[in-house]
């Protein structure tokens, strides 16, 4: 049973088959849900996820949305409208281990995801009923999948088109779905304002106010030449198009290009120089960079190393591999083997990197295994580390040599902003 209820969406034949073929998924203030997993004290409170003043919101709690804080909002201004709010300094390596997961439950339901960011992805469901049932189903058992094992929410739009899914999932939140069929998709539209359709922007929108156009209605009856000669012939086309659901430029779902390398990087609070401390360190990075590998289907055979000293000083090395891999003890003693191979004399490092290289897919890629190698072996035992960090957290299961190393980032070593966050109105 999920940890809470799906919200059914208004209306009804919301899932009619063979129409609803896109599912267009956000999660709710991401940043900030994400963060608050490791700070439930603020709950409840205008939270905003960003950097020092000078920087930008990164993301805002719904609490902080109320009083106007928005995401790329200069710090500035955020604490102007809210000098109530508590910052919260950003954690990306933890939203991208829960992007991860997130986008694994996408991939159960379909291979064709396209993800637009870590926090949003459309899912070309029109293969997925015979196994999954109606686009509603499917967009509950996402919805409580998420929520049971990354304790975050999302909202799901379902449409025949990746523009009205989205908006359809914008008119979801937080925490909703929205289901429109085709025949529902133009009173679904027509009644909004310009301004939520998909890919018009305050300048867009202003022109269009000043041709009396306020709701899409009045766009996808306005002459079409009068958009053209206010915003151009590919734009007033796409405008138009659009407002009457039409969505051909967008469509379909494209999952991205393999990507040709695969790595993680780590720059450090204070210069490291001490040798198991290095190590330790790589095998983090080599962690990371295994899992989202396995994450994404690859496998790679070069290796490469990237140090950067403390006076700036940066340097790369590589070595490839007989055997493409995905896993991180490969990674990991490669990397290592890179490193030792400089011969460093307690030097001062500054950041250090680990990436693969040579990416093909592992489904089409053949693996000869060894003569002496088990049936089972740690590609399968990171395959369950994986799963159990997915349903319980990547705390749930990690190398013993990096409990140290997450304790000490959790303790002293972190900015107390990164902790437990600071109240505006507490600063001097």
């Amino acid at each position: 049973m999920s940890v809470r209820q799906a919200t059914a969406p208004p209306g009804r034949g919301w899932e009619a088959p063979g129409e609803i073929s896109v599912l267009h998924v956000d999660m709710d203030a991401f940043y900030a849900s994400v963060s608050l997993l490791d700070h439930p004290e603020l709950r409840g409170l205008p939270v905003v996820i960003g950097g020092g003043w000078r920087s930008v919101v990164l993301c805002a709690s719904y609490e902080a949305r109320t009083f106007g804080v928005r995401s790329g909002m200069p710090m500035a201004t955020a604490r102007r409208l809210c000098p109530s709010a508590v910052v919260v300094r950003p954690d990306h390596d933890r939203y991208a281990r829960v992007s991860e997961a997130v986008m694994a439950v996408f991939a159960e339901v379909t291979p064709r995801v396209q993800p637009v960011s870590l926090e949003e992805a459309f899912l070309d469901i029109s293969a997925a009923g015979r196994q999954w049932g109606t686009p509603g189903s499917i967009a509950r058992w996402i919805r409580d999948t998420i929520a049971d094992e990354q304790r975050i929410t999302c909202s799901v739009g379902g449409a025949p088109s990746k523009a009205v899914a989205k908006m359809a999932s914008k008119v979801a939140k937080p925490d909703g779905m929205r289901m429109v069929t085709g025949p529902e998709v133009v009173p679904f539209l027509h009644p909004m304002p310009v301004g939520a359709l998909w890919g018009v922007g305050e300048a867009t929108e202003e022109q269009l106010h000043q041709l009396g156009l306020r709701t899409m209605a009045q766009l996808a009856h306005v002459p079409e030449a009068t958009l053209r000669r206010a915003l151009g012939d590919a734009t007033a086309a796409r405008l138009h198009a659009l407002a009457w659901g039409q969505d051909a430029s967008f469509d379909p779902v494209a999952p991205p290009a393999l990507e040709r390398s695969v790595g993680s990087s780590e720059t450090f609070a204070h210069d490291i120089d001490d040798p198991e401390e290095i190590r330790r360190r790589l095998l983090r990075l080599a962690e990371r960079t295994a899992s989202r590998m396995r994450h994404g289907g690859v496998l790679g055979r070069t290796v490469v190393l990237t140090v950067r000293f403390s006076d700036f000083t940066t340097i790369t090395r590589s070595r490839t591999i007989a055997v493409p891999t995905d896993v991180t003890r490969d990674v990991h003693a490669t990397a290592c083997a890179l490193f030792d191979a400089l011969g460093l004399q307690r030097a001062r490092i500054r950041l250090l990197g680990v990436r693969v290289e040579g990416i093909t897919e592992a489904r089409q890629t053949l693996v000869q295994g060894r003569l002496d190698e088990p049936e089972r072996g740690w590609r399968e035992a990171e395959r369950a580390m994986d799963r159990a960090a997915a349903r319980f957290g990547e705390q749930a299961v990690r190398p013993a040599s990096l409990i140290t190393v997450g304790e000490a980032r959790a303790g002293a070593g972190q900015h107390p902003e990164g902790r437990a966050g600071q109240r505006w109105g507490n600063t001097g």
